[in-house]
């Protein structure tokens, strides 16, 4: 009778471990890849500003104080939470606030050489270097075409060409775009 007990008591520890294992391992999942809790996409992740006016607030209402006002659409900000109509973004000098989500775009924009003042960036015809086919400064924003994982195919008013994923700020590193 008592062996049955020990046995009985071994089952439930490894039922309790194998229970605790699973619920961390499922928390673990959920925090590696979490979701907007409105839209159900990734966050964070990059969009663009819509339009060349728009307000960046403290809190997400029109109630909360104005913090910034962008001026600049295409803009890339990262987008790091989501509260009913409302996004929390980030800029790429590290601003953060909320702004409305119907002046964001899911349109894929870049800043080329974010805190790089002066520098010039070449843009390639082909992946990986080759003919230049454009110079860019600093702070210019691109369209975002394609990347994969190293150089991106972005493009602008009279250019388009490759140019190194990491000179980029709108892009994660390593991501692909297709």
């Amino acid at each position: 009778m008592r062996e049955s007990s020990i046995v009985s008591l071994s089952s439930r520890a490894l039922l309790l471990i194998l229970a605790a294992t699973i619920a961390l391992w499922a928390s673990a999942a959920v925090a590696a890849d979490p979701v907007g809790t409105v839209t159900g996409l990734p966050l964070p992740r990059y969009a663009s500003l819509k339009t060349d006016r728009v307000n960046l607030r403290e809190g997400p209402s029109k109630d909360h104080a104005t913090k910034w006002v962008y001026q600049r659409a295409g803009l890339p900000v990262e987008i790091t939470a989501e509260f009913d109509i409302w996004r929390r973004v980030r800029d790429s000098e590290g601003v953060e606030g909320w702004v409305l989500h119907s002046l964001l775009s899911g349109r894929r924009t870049a800043l080329v050489g974010v805190g790089k003042k002066g520098a010039v960036y070449k843009i390639y015809a082909q992946p990986r270097g080759g003919d230049v086919a454009a110079t860019l400064q600093s702070g210019v924003i691109a369209n975002v075409f394609s990347c994969d994982g190293a150089w991106c195919l972005i493009g602008g008013d009279g250019y388009k060409g490759y140019i190194e994923q990491v000179a980029l700020w709108g892009v994660y590193p390593n991501e692909k775009i297709p």
